[in-house]
This record gives structure tokens, C-alpha cells and sequence, in this order.
């Protein structure tokens, strides 16, 4: 079952309605994908990006702040309400970004750690960003509790890699795996378990090869599923499958 496990549907449909974003739909159904995870980045834009994506039963949604967002408004109540919509099926996306933003770490790391007390409350999975906040982002984890969840657009080297396996968590792969400067990346899937894996797009951005450059589209994750069979030497029925199951079972589907 091939499934785009990341996306910003609302990010591409032009006037935030559900006549533009059919096509986006039609051409991810005609590449074979089943459902689509369509994720939350801010308060102000949750709403906006129901209402554009509702519509479709593919579609299914997450709810939370992006470290980048929260000082636009964050609200742990407001995320508390509406995560317990039954179509909302993940937390985030929340986590650590150093790399855009230093000047409000405490800010990031106290916004992150009540989305991780919520998805424990509702018994949801955390979808987690981080970039250029390893240790910190491990330790957050580590400070709230079991949790479940996946490191999204996965960057990191392997050492975060196994740490966050031995936590429990998935890891996410996106069209990143196809640049040409990706190799470490390379190297840390070849030794990702299978059972553990998931594939995205993180659409708009981040298109694969061959469209790299373009704006990427759920059906491309076609391409990042292909590309991490081939490295994980496995036919690409065998990788939709493997991957299908670990989203389902990771998100309840």
C-alpha cells in the first residue's frame, strides 16, 4: 500500500478550496497512493487546511505547531480541543529547529514537551521535526515518557537514527534520499529496519529526482518509495507493502 505519510495539502492548492486541490488528488490516486497524511504547522492554519482537504476520504490529518510556527501563537488547550477530532490521527508537527531559529529555544523545547503530554493523554503518535537540535530533541523525548512516533524528513545520521529506533520510533524518508549529496542519508536507511521505515514527500517541498526543482506533489512519493527499495534491495510491491503496514499500524489506520 503506497501512502504519502507527510504532506501540506493546503500548501498546494491555490486558492485554499477543495476544487483546487482535486487535481493534486487525482494525480496522487492515478499514481497509486491510498491515503495521504495532510500535516499541521500552525494554529492560524489548521482550520484553513481542514476545510480544503476534508473532502477527500484519502485524507487524513495531524494537528500541532511547527517549532518555526509557535511564535505565531501556540495554545496547548486549543491543541488538546481539536486533536481529539477522530479524523486527526497524529500529533505535531512539533520538535526542535536550531538551524532557523535560536532565539527561542526554551520557547521551542516547553511547546514541544506539552505536544508530547497531549499525544501521551490521547494515546496519538508525534509526528517530530529536528534539525540541528539532536541532543536536544532526544532529550525531550527521553524527559516525556514512552511515547510513540516517527522523526519525519529524517536527515540525521545514524547515531540519532538507532537512538530513536531503540525509543521505539519510526523514521521517515523523503525525495531528500535521491539528491546526490545524500549519502550519509543513503547509509543510515540501507540500515534502517524495514519494519521500522515509512515514506513521504513533505509537499510542496523537497521534490525527488527527477522533479527535483519542481513543486513536489503526494504522487511522487512513487519515487522515494522506489529509490529506498532499490537501496534496501527489495521490489517496490514489497517496500509499498512493508511501509503500508508500519504507517497503519503506527497511526491506527
Amino acid at each position: 500500500m503506497l501512502i504519502d505519510s507527510h504532506c501540506h495539502l493546503d500548501r498546494l492548492a491555490d486558492d485554499a478550496s477543495p476544487d483546487s486541490l482535486k487535481p493534486v488528488v487525482e494525480r496522487a490516486r492515478a499514481a497509486g497512493v491510498k491515503e495521504m497524511l495532510c500535516v499541521s504547522v500552525s494554529q492560524a492554519g489548521y482550520e484553513p487546511m481542514r476545510r480544503a482537504a476534508e473532502p477527500f476520504d484519502e485524507v487524513v490529518f495531524s494537528c500541532g505547531v511547527h517549532p518555526l510556527d509557535i511564535k505565531e501563537g501556540f495554545d496547548v488547550a486549543w491543541l488538546r480541543q481539536h486533536a481529539q477530532d477522530p479524523r486527526v490521527v497524529a500529533i505535531g508537527e512539533t520538535g526542535l529547529d536550531y538551524y532557523y531559529s535560536k532565539d527561542n529555544i526554551l520557547d521551542q523545547q516547553r511547546a514541544f514537551a506539552e505536544h508530547l503530554e497531549v499525544a501521551r493523554e490521547l494515546d496519538k503518535p508525534v509526528i517530530v521535526h529536528t534539525r540541528d537540535a539532536r541532543e536536544d530533541t532526544l532529550g525531550v523525548l527521553r524527559e516525556g515518557g514512552e511515547i510513540n512516533g516517527v522523526l519525519h524528513c529524517f536527515t540525521e545520521n545514524w547515531a540519532m537514527a538507532k537512538a530513536a529506533l531503540d525509543m521505539g520510533l519510526y523514521i521517515s524518508i523523503s525525495g531528500i534520499i535521491t539528491f546526490r549529496n545524500a549519502e550519509m542519508l543513503r547509509d543510515v536507511v540501507r540500515q534502517v529496519p524495514l519494519d521500522r521505515l515509512l515514506v513521504e514527500t513533505d509537499s510542496p517541498y523537497l521534490a525527488p529526482v527527477p522533479y527535483r526543482g519542481k513543486q513536489n506533489q503526494p504522487a511522487y512519493v512513487k519515487e522515494v518509495a522506489q529509490y529506498v527499495a532499490d537501496l534496501k534491495h527489495c521490489s517496490f510491491e514489497a517496500l509499498c507493502r512493508q511501509t503500508g503496514d508500519n504507517y497503519q499500524r503506527l497511526f491506527r489506520r
